[in-house]
């Protein structure tokens, strides 16, 4: 079982960087429990706007990678302001509370376009855009995809296609690499106690578990 951190984080990647993917797998592994039974992503934003898209575009590549979770918003179901409230309620009724982790598009200084923040707690969708909408997420992971400050729904509007794609692209890659590595780990840690069990019992030592 994973040791997953309650103390309070926020950590960043530029999804430019070398071993970016590898570097979000890390805190995707430190801090997504991939071992729980009812483990949810949701995906924000709508592929209306090439900034927004952030979202729908990494929940359509990990469905597309078959990712064996389930998926709240991609390009063709979308999870955006309309239906994000009744989505919160239905995940919160449910009777096998879910873990969710959030996605969505974000704004901020110019030197930060291109990062990908991962932090605990949920994040607010539609701040940039001053939308009343409810807070998602018990780990979220937010894109920087553009400058905000100024007439942000037309910057989301005006984002290019490529950044959004690019950093839609290495959080599922990352994403993906980190739940084989869970699964690797849990084979190794598997291997690791059948053999050492194995070895007391070829030496004659009785096993008290």
């Amino acid at each position: 079982m994973q040791n997953i951190s309650q103390e309070p984080f926020k950590m960043s990647v530029h999804h430019e960087e070398t071993g970016a993917i590898w570097r979000l797998s890390e805190l995707f592994l430190q801090y997504i429990p991939f071992e729980h039974n009812n483990l949810v992503f949701c995906c924000i934003g709508t592929d209306r706007s090439t900034g927004d898209a952030l979202g729908p575009l990494t929940g359509s590549l990990l469905s597309n990678y078959q990712f064996p979770f389930r998926i709240i918003g991609t390009l063709e179901d979308p999870l955006h302001a309309i239906n994000l409230a009744l989505t919160v309620e239905e995940l919160q009724q449910m009777s096998n509370f879910p873990f969710v982790v959030a996605i969505d598009a974000c704004l901020g200084r110019e030197k930060s376009i291109g990062q990908i923040i991962v932090q605990n707690g949920p994040l607010l969708p539609g701040k940039a855009v001053n939308k009343e909408l409810p807070p998602i997420g018990d780990i979220s992971i937010k894109g920087v995809v553009n400058v905000g400050g100024f007439m942000e729904m037309l910057v989301l509007q005006n984002t290019r296609l490529h950044v959004t794609y690019s950093m839609s692209n290495k959080i599922a890659r990352a994403l993906l690499l980190a739940y084989q590595r869970h699964l690797l780990k849990r084979k190794h840690d598997y291997n690791y106690s059948k053999h050492n069990n194995n070895s007391w019992q070829q030496i004659g030592y009785t096993n008290f578990s």
